[in-house]
């Protein structure tokens, strides 16, 4: 009797790879909140403080940074929870868009 042998298949590098950088789990993003001419600075923090609950200092230096450098990262996390405080900022009548961190 004589054993057939059977080829041994190895996976494809690509396809491991591939598989890999799928389970990989996503970049964080954030919420950024643009400067305006519209909204008084007092509101900007007020926002900031009522809806992230935010300390006086924190809204405040938040608030600095939307209008001295134009923009402010107010926020982190799940694409989900970003999409919400972006719909939240825009219901303040904030400026606010997401991205992902590193972009």
């Amino acid at each position: 009797m004589v054993l057939a042998s059977t080829p041994v298949s190895t996976p494809d590098t690509e396809s491991v790879t591939d598989a890999a950088e799928s389970l990989a789990p996503d970049r964080p993003w954030r919420t950024i909140v643009w400067n305006d001419p519209v909204n008084l600075m007092s509101y900007v923090t007020y926002v900031f403080r009522s809806y992230f609950g935010y300390s006086e200092e924190k809204a405040t230096r938040l608030m600095m940074q939307v209008h001295t450098q134009g923009r402010s990262t107010v926020s982190h996390g799940s694409r989900e929870k970003m999409e919400i405080d972006v719909q939240a900022m825009h219901s303040f009548g904030l400026w606010a868009t997401l991205a992902q961190d590193g972009d």
